[in-house]
Order: C-alpha cells, then structure tokens, then sequence
C-alpha cells in the first residue's frame, strides 16, 4: 500500500498505510489523527482538513478548483503549498507524500 507521512501540529510525524481511492483526509481520520476535523466529511465545504503538501507533489496533485481557492482563502495558515485533503484523492502516484496538518483556525 502506498505511504503517507503526516506531521502533526505538535511536529510529530507517522507514516500511514493508505488506501487507494481514499482522499488523503480519509487516510488521515482513519488512522486516529483528531487534528483533521473535516467538518463537512468531504464535501469541499469547510477548511477543517486544511494540509500543506510537500512541494516535490504539487505536480502529481489535481489542480484546485474555485470552490477549494475560496474555501482556503478563508484559511490564517494559507499559502503557496495549502490544499483541502478532502479533495485530493490518494493512491500510489502520491507514495511517499509528506502533509503537515494547518494550524487550527
């Protein structure tokens, strides 16, 4: 299965086992980690799974849309690397990712 390495907000950092066809919010919530709060559980209606990604991914992720951009300018950490978990779907193309999980708003 593919890796996903998250760091907490305290800076501790797991590696994950993740599941392809998950969202990397899914493959976060599911391993216990309680910082991803994903309000809305998915819907792209919230920035509670507010990530930023390891730049070396930016170009294996699916580009943002306009509703993920405005939701993320609602976010106090955003910047060139923020993105919403909830919308990036996980799988071996993503092996070896590493997230740090945003401040809470």
């Amino acid at each position: 299965m593919p890796k996903l390495i998250v760091e907490t907000r305290n800076g501790e950092e797991r590696e994950l086992e993740g599941q392809s066809g998950f969202s990397v919010m899914e493959v976060i919530r599911d391993a216990g980690i309680d910082e991803i709060l994903a309000l809305c559980g998915g819907c792209c209606s919230c920035a509670t799974c507010h990530i930023h990604v390891d730049p070396a991914f930016a170009d294996k992720l699916p580009p943002i849309s306009e509703d993920e951009n405005d939701l993320l300018d609602s976010a106090s950490e955003r910047d060139a690397t923020s993105r919403l978990s909830c919308q990036l779907p996980f799988g071996p193309e993503l092996d070896g990712m590493k997230v740090r999980i945003a401040a809470e708003d």
